[in-house]
């Protein structure tokens, strides 16, 4: 093992991290998006 084999499985965890963070934000941004598609209505909850 090298001297700074830990710094590299932590950059290695960051980086996947990050793609990760990536990916939920886009699929986020997707759902907003849907809202505003035409004839979009808001299912009301009736009482």
């Amino acid at each position: 093992m090298s001297k700074y084999s830990i710094y590299i499985i932590f950059g290695v965890c960051a980086l996947v991290f990050l793609v990760i963070q990536l990916n939920n934000r886009k699929r986020s941004k997707q759902r907003k998006s849907k809202k505003f598609m035409d004839g979009y209505d808001r299912k009301k909850n009736e009482k």
